[in-house]
């Protein structure tokens, strides 16, 4: 037992050029391991708990990722729940990737219940969380009782854009010039895991990122070594041998070699075909020849154990015919594609639809363009973000013509649909280039094998249905790896289904462009992954890519140049940071009356680190756009001598009319300045809400306008005229600045000064 607090045993792992600090006995000393890990700022605490037994059928690890706001020294901004919700996506991801990275090391046969729980207790917005959480659960597993078959480590690699130099662990400042966000968990010689996004990083840069990371990670688990061999608990055997039970399958297996294996042949081909596999019979088949002679009912097989073996027997035929034959299950060469079906524009009033198929796996993906109004809001430990481009994933229980739950995405599901946004994500064009939301979701209507790379193909296609200037487009393939450790034999399949998925030893997606890599995702079983096999499955997947690229772009060559009839049309009108009150108006009024009046919706976002404010103006009807977007422009404009309006009146005095030349802007136009004749009732020519064609003829220090109905030669003209004639309403005019006129008594609006004083 390691020891309790406050004997604390301490350690430091290295990671590049940063340090992961250890405490293990400080807390909760009643589960089977508790490490402490912290980086900089940042503190994550991993426990490992081990349970009851249960007999599920398979192994009952359960991984947990917590974020809480006070890590980051933040009150959650509901104004009525405080606590903290469900957690994100982004926090189911950081989980599922420490269950990818553990669960191929627990020994076969454990039915012991398993939980690992990292909770964030401290966030510096520097160092991210979850490769502290990695290591620590990697490292509690490993100094637990529990057995486990080896130590493994994880780390990210970041890519500096500038120097091209690889960053292990990199602080959020580090990642904003990086190209790369590869995270690898494994040991010096093992790769378990890969999950990375990329802005369409070359397969050589690829290469090079994966080996460099296997070498860290060596020198990473060789310090997690020796914390093991210092506390480690001694491993107890929780996998219950039953030798009674070996021996029957022992039987069986015998059995099916010498006497049912053309049936086994048959099995596997109709299960590559996703044909009837008339499986209950052959089952059947086999007990009864395994149970003749059999008198002691105890000794005889059932029914569970006849199953269990004959799929260990399809799966091995499965990678003889691969290995051996050359021959895959379906028929196919190693790098054969299955055949691809695409077609857009499926559904009459979607603003994108795309279908793509490739084999027995299909995916239908709709996309949908909103206002930046829509954006998701995601409240973080980071702080809060809005979210512009969404890409959700569903898969149904019918899409493998089953019946079962349906409802809350699972895990899979969650973590799919992070890859395809993931892969689509370097190519989405900016807020500036395109100022929308875009919410894209897959429907998986059949599944045998790679959904996640048809639901990015699909997207590809229904993005550029629905009008989005995407910069390139983007397909996906997965990758698969039949081996013999023992010859060192090895077949790289291109595009694999679900049968090699699932008796194959490597799952590795890929996504890109034309260009380069946008997102990969690799689990592998076996116990090294050499660099060879590495190079050739992304040379593989990269002409996989483009065949299927080809394909798509058949169907839709480019985006479409205009966007669905029934999307809202978007402008975008950027204005000075100052001017962002004068268009909302006090409390609001002025938006609020200008949405009412044109029937737009109006939002407005500031930028700081331009300094300006982004107005977004949609409505369906283009003409609605134009006259909120000229209002809001209207509304801003800086106004000069000689510019001329149309305005309304809005009030009426005995010495002028005052007019609203520009929304909430108003000015007056004197008496003197109405006509060339003399006016002596101006209330007899003018009304409130008559229309009326105004010029501004002066422009005050305080920013007061005078207008006039007069043009500049009218006024040249009765300038002329009031010379001569000593000024036709009884007071001589003088020029202003800006060549406006003023009287000598009063102001611009021919009041005294007395007057100006009393308002």
């Amino acid at each position: 037992m390691y020891p309790k607090y406050p004997n604390t045993y301490k350690a430091e792992i290295p990671v590049g050029d940063k340090v992961i600090k250890i405490e293990i006995g400080k807390f909760s000393e009643q589960v089977s391991a508790a490490v402490l890990a912290t980086m900089g700022g940042t503190t994550v605490h991993a426990t490992v708990a081990l349970g009851r037994k249960v007999n599920l059928g398979y192994f009952p690890l359960s991984v947990e990722f917590a974020e809480k706001l006070y890590a980051a020294g933040t009150i959650k901004g509901s104004r009525w729940v405080k606590r903290d919700g469900r957690p994100l996506d982004e926090t189911i991801l950081k989980a599922r990737v420490i269950d990818r990275s553990l669960r191929p090391l627990f020994p076969e046969g454990i039915t012991n219940e398993v939980q690992i729980i990292n909770t964030v207790f401290s966030y510096d917005g520097e160092n991210n969380p979850d490769m502290l959480g990695l290591v620590a659960s990697a490292l509690g597993v490993a100094i637990s009782e529990i057995p486990f078959e080896g130590s493994i480590a994880g780390l990210r690699v970041g890519l500096n854009k500038e120097t091209g130099r690889f960053i292990f662990n990199p602080t959020e400042t580090e990642m904003e010039t990086s190209d790369l966000d590869l995270i690898v968990a494994g040991t010096g010689q093992t790769i378990v895991m890969v999950e990375a996004g990329a802005n369409e990083v070359d397969e050589e840069t690829m290469v090079k990122a994966l080996t460099s990371a296997q070498a860290e990670l060596g020198s990473m688990v060789e310090a997690m070594k020796k914390i093991v061999a210092d506390v480690g608990k001694t491993k107890v055997d929780l996998v219950e041998k039953d030798e009674e039970k070996e021996a029957k399958l022992k039987r069986i297996a015998q059995v099916i070699n010498s006497q049912f294996m053309d049936q086994v042949k048959e099995i596997v081909k109709a299960k590559a075909h996703l044909e009837s596999t008339n499986e209950d019979e052959v089952v059947s088949q086999i007990m009864e020849a395994v149970n003749a002679g059999v008198a002691d009912e105890s000794e005889q097989v059932d029914e569970g154990l006849a199953k269990e073996v004959l799929y260990q027997a399809t799966k091995k035929e499965a990678r003889r015919m691969i290995l051996e034959d050359g021959v895959r299950p379906d028929g196919r060469k190693p790098d054969e594609i299955r055949p691809i079906w695409t077609e857009v524009d499926l559904f009459p009033r979607t603003h994108g639809s795309a279908m793509f198929k490739r084999g027995a796996t299909q995916a239908v993906t709709i996309a949908t363009l909103g206002s930046p109004s829509l954006g998701q809001y995601v409240e973080s430990i980071e702080g809060m973000e809005i979210r512009h481009y969404m890409h959700f994933y569903n898969m149904p229980p019918y899409a493998s013509g089953e019946a079962g739950r349906f409802g809350y995405p699972k895990r899979r599901e969650i973590g799919h649909g992070a890859l395809a946004e993931r892969a689509l994500l370097p190519v989405v064009p900016s807020q500036e280039e395109f100022p929308y939301t875009i919410q894209v979701v897959s429907e998986i209507m059949s599944s045998n094998g790679s959904t996640s790379q048809a639901a990015v193909c699909g997207s590809t296609m229904s993005l550029m249905a629905a009008g989005v200037p995407i910069k390139r487009p983007v397909a996906g393939i997965a990758m698969g790896l039949m081996s013999d450790e023992k010859t060192g034999k090895y077949v790289v399949l291109s595009d694999i289904q679900g049968l090699e998925d699932h008796t194959g030893d490597m799952d590795f997606k890929v996504a890109g462009t034309e260009l380069g890599i946008t997102a990969l995702q690799m689990d592998i079983k076996l116990t090294g992954l050499n660099e060879k096999i590495l190079v050739e499955a992304l040379e593989k997947a990269k002409v996989g890519r483009m065949k299927i690229m080809e394909k798509m772009l058949e169907t839709i060559p480019e985006p479409r140049p205009q966007l669905s009839p029934y999307a809202p049309k978007i402008a975008q009108v950027i204005v000075p940071a100052d001017k962002i009150g004068e268009i909302i108006g006090p409390g609001g009024k002025r938006i609020k009356a200008l949405i009412e009046e044109t029937g737009a919706e109006i939002d407005i976002d500031e930028d700081p680190e331009r300094r300006v404010g982004v107005v977004n103006i949609a409505s369906p009807d283009r003409a609605v756009i134009e006259k909120a977007k000229k209002m809001i422009e209207d509304i801003i404009r800086v106004v000069e001598v000689n510019d001329e309006f149309d305005g309304k009146v809005t009030r009426v005095e005995d010495y002028g009319i005052f007019v609203e030349y520009l929304p909430g802007r108003e000015g007056l136009v004197h008496v003197s300045n109405m006509s060339r004749e003399f006016i002596k009732n101006v209330a007899e020519r003018y009304k409130v809400g008559d229309e009326v064609h105004v010029r501004v003829n002066e422009i005050k220090d305080d920013g007061k306008i005078g207008l006039s109905l007069l043009s500049q030669e009218e006024e040249a003209q009765v300038r002329a005229e009031r010379r001569n004639n000593g000024g036709g309403h009884g007071r001589p005019l003088r020029n202003n600045r800006g060549g406006g006129f003023r009287s000598r008594r009063g102001d611009a609006y021919g009041r005294s000064n007395n007057h100006r004083r009393r308002h």
